[in-house]
C-alpha cells in the first residue's frame, strides 16, 4: 500500500500512526543517538537524552521496540545487562533523522528570532484590543 495519496481515509491513517511514533520528540532523540552511538545501556542512554525520565525513556525504548526500530538484547548477568540498538528498520530513520537534527541546529536562531517578533506583534494587537474594549465602556 502506498500512502502518497492522502486523500484515501486509510493512508492517512497508516501516516499518523507512523508519525505519531517516529514524530514523538523522545524516539527522535533516541533513534538519532542510537544512530550515532550505536549499541547502548539503558543508562547510557538516559544521560545523553536531557530532561528524559527513566519511566519516558522506558516507555519509548518499549514502544520503538514494538514498533521493530529496537531491538532490547538482555545478558544474564548479575547485574543483568540490558542494551538497545537499532534494527535494520531503524537504520533506514538514521539519514532523515539527522537532516531533521541539522536542519533545526541550523534554524534555532532563526526561529527565536520570529518567535520574539510574532509575540511581539500579538502583544501589541492584544494591548490595542484592550485599549479599544475599554473605550467603548466608556
Amino acid at each position: 500500500m502506498s500512502i502518497a495519496d492522502t486523500s484515501k481515509s486509510a493512508n492517512c491513517l497508516a501516516m499518523s500512526d507512523v508519525l505519531n511514533r517516529i514524530g514523538d520528540k523522545w524516539s527522535v532523540m533516541v533513534v538519532g543517538i542510537l544512530g550515532k552511538s550505536g549499541t547502548l545501556r539503558f543508562n547510557e542512554l538516559k544521560r545523553m537524552i536531557n530532561g528524559i525520565s527513566q519511566r519516558m525513556l522506558t516507555l519509548t525504548l518499549r514502544n520503538l521496540e514494538r514498533d521493530g526500530l529496537v531491538t532490547r538484547t538482555i545478558y544474564p548477568e548479575v547485574p543483568p545487562r540490558v542494551e538497545y540498538t537499532l534494527t535494520e528498520m531503524g537504520k533506514t530513520l538514521d539519514g532523515p533523522i539527522q537532516s531533521l537534527w541539522d536542519w533545526s541546529a541550523e534554524h534555532h536562531i532563526a526561529i527565536l528570532e520570529a518567535r520574539e517578533i510574532y509575540d511581539a506583534r500579538e502583544g501589541a494587537i492584544a494591548e490595542e484590543n484592550t485599549r479599544k474594549i475599554a473605550y467603548a465602556r466608556g
